[in-house]
């Protein structure tokens, strides 16, 4: 009697096992989901960063988007030109490679260069400190507070600190964009590689207090201005800046620059 209730019971579980089995199989063919086949090829293109840069939520949803037509195929800035090649061959289109791009720490203010108005004893990040009385502790409440919060976000290690002040590594730089949304002072840009004329200075101040804050400030003298042959200087407030598409690397404006705010 007890062995058979054993077998009675192992065949009941087995049949139902083979049941629900059964019932899987047939809603898994009636509710799969077709996937196109080059979205997985696209996806083994890429360096799997996951990072945002190309305007999705991950590698996943680039592959998905430029299979389907919703993203261009040398999108991803991480993989460069050698993945943008990958994905077109897949794609079955020619290859459109981009300018080659970087991050750009527009601040020079150094320990040597840059006045403090207090010493901070505290946690060391940028994103905590810019919180405090005037900003942070550097005088000019503009500049690079040295706290590595770009180099904690920079997955490929291109960012260090350096006398006070973050300094890409552009060799390392994948132009990813995590820095530029880290940086509590917005003193972060992507722009291209070739062009080294730059103004590393983001101070809104007039001459005056840019001096009293920082030996190498942008002044608003507009001596670069009027050097430059290219109108490839653009003056917004009293900031110089660089108009890439027009600068032609004559470095006109460096030479004229009084503070050395612009390097070239």
């Amino acid at each position: 009697m007890e062995i058979s209730s054993i077998v009675f019971s192992a065949a009941s579980i087995g049949g139902l096992g083979l049941l629900f089995g059964l019932g899987l199989g047939v809603a898994a063919k009636k509710f799969a989901v077709k996937i196109d086949p080059l979205i997985p090829l696209v996806r083994d293109a890429l360096p799997s960063a996951n990072c945002g840069a190309c305007g999705f939520a991950g590698c996943d949803a680039f592959a998905k988007a430029v299979v389907e037509g919703h993203a261009p195929t040398n999108g991803c800035p991480v993989g460069g030109k050698e993945c943008a090649e990958r994905v077109a061959a897949i794609m079955g289109v020619d290859a459109v490679t981009k300018e080659r791009t970087t991050a750009f720490v527009k601040c020079n203010g150094s320990c040597d260069n840059a006045k403090q108005k207090y010493e901070y004893y505290g946690v060391v990040d940028c994103r905590d400190e810019a919180y405090l009385q005037g900003g942070g502790s550097k005088t000019c409440s503009y500049g690079c507070l040295g706290g590595g919060s770009c180099v904690k976000a920079c997955m490929f290690d291109a960012i260090n600190i350096v006398d006070g002040i973050a300094v890409i590594d552009e060799e390392k730089c994948t132009s990813c964009g995590m820095c530029v949304a880290t940086c509590p002072k917005n003193l972060i840009e992507i722009i291209p590689a070739a062009k080294t004329t730059r103004v590393v200075c983001n101070s809104q101040d007039k001459g005056k207090d840019v001096k009293a804050a920082c030996s190498v400030g942008c002044i608003g003298c507009r001596m670069c201005f009027k050097a430059c042959e290219y109108d490839a200087i653009i003056i917004d407030g009293t900031l110089a800046k660089v108009d890439y598409e027009k600068c032609v690397l004559c470095n006109a404006c460096r030479d004229k620059c009084p503070t050395k705010a612009i390097v070239g």
